[in-house]
């Protein structure tokens, strides 16, 4: 299957995420932005996603229309890596992860994404990769929004 990252956004109005109950990264209104890479993701799935998720007109206006991305409402973005995003869950009940990409790879292009989305003056707050994590939310709205670097969605 080819690669492709995948994103879950949700607009928040805090979030937090704790390893061995500290937390690690947290932040008031903003995105939490749970991210999966595929096993032939590179650059341009990275490129494609970080614009995206600073793109997104999610917050809203003084007409109360979604029409605000994140840093026109002085927002930040907590990124937590999430391998259980290219689960294939088509066949039987346990889902399988042959298509998430191994973890050095992912970790090089979680990394990158985040760097692309401090290169574009936001403010990201991180998880820690490969940990046990406890995500909180408050999510605002609701809004959620699913991004895929191959658009399949």
């Amino acid at each position: 299957m080819e690669g492709r990252v995948r994103a879950v956004i949700q607009r928040v109005s805090r979030a937090e995420v704790r390893v061995g109950g500290a937390a690690t990264g947290a932040i008031g209104r903003g995105l939490l932005v749970l991210l999966g890479v595929a096993r032939d993701d590179g650059a341009p799935d990275a490129r494609l996603l970080a614009d995206k998720i600073a793109a997104l007109r999610i917050f809203e206006d003084a007409a109360g229309k979604m029409n605000l991305a994140v840093a026109e409402v002085g927002g930040a973005v907590l990124v937590v890596s999430q391998f259980t995003l290219l689960g294939d869950a088509r066949r039987g009940n346990r889902p399988g992860f042959s298509d998430a990409a191994p973890p050095e790879a992912a970790n090089a292009l979680y990394e990158s994404v985040c760097g692309m989305l401090r290169e574009k003056g936001l403010r990201v707050e991180t998880g820690v990769f490969r940990a046990e994590m406890e995500v909180e939310l408050v999510n605002d709205g609701p809004v959620t929004i699913l991004l895929d670097s191959r658009r399949l969605f």
